[in-house]
């Protein structure tokens, strides 16, 4: 009967380790915690679709912060969105902020052209340039439906 509690003792001590390590995994994919400390930034939108808390800002397509907060605001009904950005990353304060696409079926993204100013944000600042989300559904259904000008097409006066 021993054998078979120290099996079982060691088969749960391994699964329990096996359980933490992905908690672990997990916490360091979803950025909770232990990452480098940063600085806020703000930042207003006409569209913000398909961003939520927790999304990825990036430069260059490397992840260099986290969107943390998204509120609309009624007085210019525009989209707010505040963003950390790490410590030891310095920002131009004439960068431009887009909304961008992983691709057909991928998310969006916060990404950051950074700008050549010699001036950088401090914590809290608002970057002015901004772009919203584009929407692939509302593309689609300009196009299907012909939304092109099709007055220059018969404007040459040539048969």
């Amino acid at each position: 009967m021993s054998t078979y509690k120290t099996t079982e003792v060691a088969v749960g001590a391994g699964v329990l380790a096996v359980a933490a390590a992905f908690l672990i995994y997990i916490g360091q994919v979803a950025g909770v915690g232990g990452g480098p400390a940063g600085y806020n930034l703000h930042a207003s939108f006409r569209s913000i679709e398909g961003v939520k808390l927790g999304t990825d800002v990036r430069m260059a397509g490397v992840k260099v912060g986290t969107v943390t907060g998204i509120s609309f605001d009624p007085k210019t009904f525009r989209a707010d969105a505040n963003f950390t950005v790490q410590k030891n990353i310095e920002i131009p304060e004439d960068s431009q902020i887009v909304i961008s696409s992983e691709g057909l079926l991928g998310g969006n993204y916060v990404e950051i052209l950074p700008g050549g100013s010699p001036m950088n944000l401090a914590p809290g600042d608002e970057v002015v340039d901004t772009q919203g989300a584009v929407s692939l559904i509302n593309l689609l259904l300009k196009f299907v439906a012909g939304g092109g000008d099709k007055s220059s097409d018969d404007s040459s006066g040539t048969q």
